[in-house]
């Protein structure tokens, strides 16, 4: 059906039809519908938008009109999985309440990584004419930025691109790294072994940095063979238990929760006691895991909470953006009784 039969068939003719029967994108044609100051737009495409809002009978809907100067009082948060990561869900929690602080709406789209999941989504915010996008991953990462972001004021959470221009707050995994090992040595160990991942990430080479950092500002020499490889799952610390024990370690800091969880089996299935053979040191605070464990994991959280209520103060202009590297906000300790 084409864009006047769609018309004529009675549907409600939307910002996307128009942009299709003219050739532009849904940005230009908000731009243009809602005469949006500083806008740059070409005669030639302003005048496609013009002709297919007259040939369409495009009306802004109700919500459209009472939208002052191309911006509402909605900020979008555009996900991959987070809304599914229990843990990573705090992300949400953070900025809603943040949002509503200051007497604005956060509209979630959860796009699963489905790029045209997350492109529609994006231009539905574009059409309602938010004030500005969150565009948030599940774990801390570089991504490519989708084009459509450039359409409006955005910031990137728990994420980055180098280049891109856009603001972004992540976790600082080198403190992070660095406080969960310094538990351990306040704790009196000083042979302490680390689980790292073996997937590259901010992630994998932070935690190793801050692990090496505290070792040396205790006067502990760093030891390359108590750094253990593992695939990032309990599956990867069950298997690297028989290691563990054989390297003489007193302690180990493990990449994750999920890495503590298996090395908990581990060492049990080899009879060792945790905090009194072994102490473990998590990381992420995955509170369905840390919490339930026996004895419950000491672990660094990661602070998406706060990550989500940063990104929309530097969006709403109430923090000051950071310039050419991401914003990196601090992973607290959560003492239990693994250490």
């Amino acid at each position: 059906m084409s864009a006047a039969e769609h018309s004529k068939h009675g549907a409600t003719v939307t910002m996307r039809d128009v942009a299709k029967a003219a050739g532009v994108s849904v940005a230009t044609v908000s731009h243009v519908v809602n005469d949006k100051p500083g806008a740059r737009i070409g005669d030639d495409a302003r005048r496609r938008v013009q002709e297919a809002v007259a040939e369409l009978g495009y009306r802004p809907n109700a919500l459209a009109k009472t939208l002052s100067q191309g911006s509402s009082r909605f900020i979008g948060l555009v996900a991959d999985a987070i809304a599914t990561t229990p843990f990573a869900g705090q992300i949400i929690h953070g900025a809603q309440d943040e949002a509503w602080k200051h007497g604005y709406v956060l509209l979630v789209a959860n796009t699963d990584g489905n790029a045209a999941a997350e492109n529609d989504a994006i231009a539905m915010m574009l059409e309602h004419q938010v004030h500005g996008i969150l565009y948030s991953t599940w774990y801390h990462r570089e991504i490519v930025v989708p084009e459509a972001l450039h359409q409006t004021d955005t910031v990137l959470v728990d994420c980055f691109a180098d280049g891109s221009g856009l603001p972004a707050v992540v976790p600082d995994e080198e403190q992070g790294g660095r406080t969960a090992t310094e538990e351990l040595l306040a704790a009196g160990h000083r042979r302490i072994a680390f689980i790292n991942t073996t997937t590259p990430s901010p992630a994998q080479s932070g935690r190793l940095a801050g692990y090496r950092a505290a070792l040396e500002a205790a006067g502990v020499a760093f030891d390359e063979s108590l750094v253990f490889p593992a695939a990032p799952e309990q599956e990867g610390g069950y298997t690297t238990a028989p290691s563990i024990i054989g390297s003489g370690a007193t302690a180990v800091f493990c990449h994750n929760d999920r890495v503590a969880m298996g090395l908990y089996d581990g060492l049990r299935e080899q009879g060792l006691r945790i905090p009194d053979d072994v102490a473990v040191m998590g990381f992420d605070n995955q509170d369905v895991i840390a919490a339930h464990l026996r004895p419950p994991l000491s672990t660094v959280a990661l602070p998406h909470y706060e990550l989500g209520a940063a990104g929309v103060r530097i969006l709403l202009g109430l923090e000051a953006p950071p310039d050419t590297r991401p914003q990196r906000v601090a992973c607290p300790p959560v003492q239990r009784l693994s250490v």
